[in-house]
């Protein structure tokens, strides 16, 4: 039986680990159902707001770098008009004898970008100035490998050297194709890293604000000046209105820019890799995988371009419909609804209908599929206080449309409404069991069932972690350890001296200032919204320290801050004991610290016998040896130059280790999966010894109440081996879609 386990160190192989408050304004609600972009009252049903994604600017990544990039630009430049003159000389005699690719020379984002955007991209990224030797054989520059690495190749998948995507010949661990399950939840994860990113722009933004506000109070001749300056569209007013649309719109955007959405073609019928019951968290996540094609309208349609692909159908012809209770003539009986059409909705008033709705568009769309038995895809809408934007959104299975006729609305204007009638043979979920897809939360502890203990952490933690077990007969609680929250150092061990830190008081606001930024590349790793979340997996996290001028509500303390979600110890078949949540967990956050005994690998006894055993490989997962996945970096970042500055002979495993065996907490419990949705993060906090980092847990996904938590335990196939000397093979019972069907 596979108990919770940790990396063995049963041999020198080195084994890969997992994939990798200051003041605060919001200018605009994540996904607020009264906001409307101007001139789309009539545009169909609705449910968020904002502007045009196509006029969303590119994201703004501060760096150390900052001062080299200005003398660097220029010479770009002239290398980029260099390149084109070649390119356009070489047309016109007809002597190319290959195609160069525009985007693999920068020449696509440079003249396709706004002014704007092209200089912050330019100062957040590294651009070469050298001639490329061979016109047929252009190299691709740092800037568009950068780029690329935004767009998905980070993040662990494959991606398209032609567009940015996720290639459709990504691998899973298996060395299989990717499920169509994989590719979603690939898909979803970048989203949130783009989303991340443009809230940290938009928490910058509010930032400013705070300081130029608290300076014109002490009346400076500073602020004064900026404000003659925004007067002129070049201060704080200007950067308000370029930076104040919705950080989702924005990744929709940034993902369309780089192609890098799933199933850009509409479909009739499900989507693969997504079930009945699956939970989207906004309606930009709808959009990136290709379930919903639009963020605003409630009725999705294929156009007349589709007419080629679907010679029999009428178009245009609807192919999904989200239901969410902002049209007052809907009626909602569960198997059977009466949707009302779009159009005449007043949006961003009283939600009533304000005129007559007409025969066209997605009304028109909803009619045709009755004429061809087309079934639509459902998805119901639900307020949801856990989710980051307020809503969430469950896929409701396959309706067909029976019946349409106008009727006088409750408003008393002409609408048209169309019943649909829920497809047999899928799995139940209907209205009013949407919010209990994965079963009902508990409100105490007392509603447990098989409860074998109250609290496994003896009041050491913010929240008690109670123990249930359904699955032992006689039910037994978690035994044969100690409950720690904090590690605890072997005698031979010594802990470096703790680093000078910061200097900033209160908060680290300015990245440009904070010396711990600095250690980040010039930039926080994390945003305030949600309590602190990590908008990426990196090599390592530098965060402030026991000697910073910060209080423990600094930005950049966020995984110092103990549990803050509700947790459960649960039995589980097969599998030993698990960890689920009570609470919705957004992607990024930080879920444990791996705790227990800091130890020199050298001195482990008996680790056959101990599955709690959790090698700490920052350096090894820097340098990207033993088949690490190599994660983002900041080339100005100080753990590169450390990793760089290392020999792979001397380091090539891990020189320290926690054994959470004998003494332990919560994470000694989570289980393996080999599609998981926590991923392991080293951070630094009281020192910088890479080999003594920190080992925390972070939320991969945004994380429904009730899931169990998982992480992949990294093992390498046939490299542990028994007393024996022979491999040992352990089945693996994750039940992920790419499952590789052994832990090792």
């Amino acid at each position: 039986m596979v108990v919770a386990s940790l990396l063995q160190r049963v041999d020198s192989t080195p084994k890969s680990k997992a994939e990798a408050g200051a003041d605060q304004c919001v200018a605009v609600p994540l996904d607020s159902d009264a906001v409307e972009s101007p001139g789309s009252e009539s545009n169909g049903k609705a449910e968020g707001g904002g502007g045009d994604p196509a006029s969303i600017p590119a994201p703004r990544r501060q760096s150390s770098r900052i001062q080299t990039i200005q003398a660097r630009q220029t010479a770009e430049k002239e290398r980029l008009a260099r390149c084109r003159a070649k390119l356009l000389d070489e047309e016109e005699d007809g002597r190319a004898k290959k195609k160069v690719n525009l985007r693999r020379v920068g020449l696509h984002d440079v003249e396709n970008a706004s002014k704007a955007a092209r200089k912050e991209e330019q100062q957040a990224l590294a651009v070469p100035t050298g001639e490329e030797k061979d016109n047929a054989a252009v190299k691709k520059s740092d800037y568009v490998k950068a780029k690329e690495t935004l767009c998905g190749r980070a993040l662990g998948g494959s991606v398209d050297e032609e567009n940015g995507a996720p290639s459709d010949s990504a691998k899973a661990p298996n060395g299989a194709e990717k499920s169509d399950y994989a590719k979603v939840k690939e898909t979803l994860r970048l989203f949130n890293k783009h989303y991340l990113y443009f809230v940290q722009e938009e928490e910058k933004r509010c930032r400013k604000e705070v300081v130029e506000k608290r300076a014109a109070a002490k009346g400076s001749k500073k602020s004064k000046a900026a404000k003659g300056s925004s007067k002129k569209g070049n201060g704080p007013e200007e950067d308000k209105k370029k930076l104040a649309k919705r950080p989702d719109l924005k990744a929709i955007s940034r993902m369309l820019e780089t192609r890098s959405v799933l199933n850009p073609k509409k479909r009739v019928g499900d989507i693969p890799g997504i079930k009945v019951g699956h939970q989207f968290y906004s309606r930009a996540e709808m959009v990136v995988v290709g379930f919903h094609s639009h963020w605003l309208n409630g009725i999705d349609y294929m156009g007349m371009a589709y007419k080629a692909d679907y010679k029999d159908y009428q178009f245009p012809l609807a192919v999904a419909i989200v239901l969410s209770g902002m049209y007052e003539d809907d009626l909602d009986n569960a198997d059977e609804i009466v949707y009302t059409g779009q159009g005449g909705h007043n949006l961003t008033g009283d939600k009533r209908q304000i005129k007559d709705q007409k025969l066209e568009r997605g009304n028109l769309a909803l009619k045709h599929c009755i004429d061809r038995d087309v079934p639509v895809r459902v998805i119901r809408g639900h307020e949801c206080a856990n989710s980051y934007t307020g809503k969430i959104y469950t896929y409701d299975g396959l309706y067909k449309v029976v019946k349409y006729w106008a009727d006088k609305g409750i408003s008393g204007f002409t609408v048209y409404k169309y019943r649909l009638r829920r497809v047999p043979g899928q799995p139940m979920l209907t209205t009013n069991q949407v919010q209990f897809v994965y079963g009902r939360v508990p409100q105490s502890v007392s509603e447990l069932r098989g409860m074998v203990c109250e609290d496994i952490t003896g009041g050491q933690e913010n929240y008690p972690i109670p123990a249930t077990n359904l699955v032992d007969e006689p039910p037994v609680p978690p035994s044969g350890y100690k409950y720690i929250n904090s590690i605890q150092v072997a005698k031979n061990v010594k802990l470096p001296k703790a680093v000078a830190g910061c200097n900033c008081k209160g908060s680290c606001i300015d990245p440009r200032t904070c010396a711990c930024a600095k250690l980040n590349g010039s930039d926080f790793p994390y945003v305030e919204r949600d309590g602190g979340r990590l908008i990426e997996s990196k090599d390592v996290v530098y965060e402030c320290g026991p000697n910073c001028g910060c209080g423990p509500n600094c930005i950049n303390r966020v995984s110092q801050r103990g549990l803050k979600y509700h947790l459960e110890v649960f039995r589980a078949p097969r599998k030993g004991w698990g960890v689920r949540s009570w609470d919705f967990i957004p992607a990024g956050a930080p879920v444990c610290e791996y705790i227990g005994i800091l130890k020199r690998s050298e001195d482990l006894e008996s680790v056959l016998q101990n599955d709690y055993i959790f090698d700490i490989d920052c350096v090894q997962t820097m340098k990207g040896l033993g088949g690490r996945e190599r994660r983002s970096r900041d080339p100005s970042s100080q753990a590169t130059d450390h990793a760089e500055g290392r020999d792979d002979q001397r380091y090539d495993a891990p020189e320290f280790c926690i054994d959470a065996g004998p003494s332990g907490n919560i994470a000694r419990f989570i289980n393996h999966s080999c599609g998981p949705n926590l991923y392991v993060q080293c951070v630094l906090s009281s020192h910088h010894d890479l080999k003594l980092a920190r080992v925390v847990l972070f939320a991969a996904d945004n994380i429904p109440p009730l899931q169990e938590l998982t992480y992949d335990y990294g093992y390498v196939l046939d490299s542990v081996f028994g007393p024996d000397g022979k491999v040992k093979r352990v089945p693996c019972y994750c039940g992920a879609a790419d499952c590789r069907k052994r832990l090792f």
